[in-house]
């Protein structure tokens, strides 16, 4: 087989690998008033595995169903008219518009916002650079990319 040939059965595979490790791992839980203090600030992962999401997926502006995120999120505040603290953690995904303020993950907002119809005070902060925004690497990565190594040798021998 043509070196061309194999050459794209190459990228094809490198393109597999490097897709699967779109998304990023991120806690999702709420928290009104302290009732889960698990998902509370300050957040240790001390038994909160079960609100690890792995891969997070999450909506996306304009299209129906989930998709691979590409950041975590944080909102917490209070609410503004009783005092209540509020924590929500999950995962958002950058749609692709060209301003930063309608993108919720390309930077952090801290002051007032509305959330289910009720003025909140706080700050919404985002993390893309890890999974689960804690310092855990991309093991996802490490795996397939092994694996998929394995399939690109069985494939370029094969057409030798």
């Amino acid at each position: 087989m043509t070196c061309i040939v194999k050459f794209i059965y190459f990228s094809f595979t490198v393109f597999v690998c490097l897709h699967q490790t779109s998304a990023i791992d991120c806690f999702k839980c709420v928290s009104i008033g302290g009732n889960n203090k698990e998902c509370d600030d300050p957040f240790h992962n001390n038994g909160t595995i079960g609100y690890l999401e792995s891969p997070c997926l999450s909506g996306r502006k304009g299209r129906d169903g989930l998709f691979p995120a590409t950041s975590c999120v944080k909102l917490a505040g209070f609410y503004y008219d009783t005092g209540v603290s509020l924590t929500v953690r999950t995962c958002a995904l950058d749609s692709g518009t060209l301003t930063t303020d309608s993108e919720l993950v390309r930077m952090s907002h801290c002051g007032g916002f509305f959330f289910d119809d009720k003025y909140v005070r706080g700050c919404v902060q985002s993390c893309n650079d890890v999974d689960a925004s804690l310092g855990l690497t991309n093991r996802r990565f490490e795996k397939s990319l092994i694996g998929n190594s394995g399939i690109v040798a069985i494939i370029a021998g094969a057409y030798r």
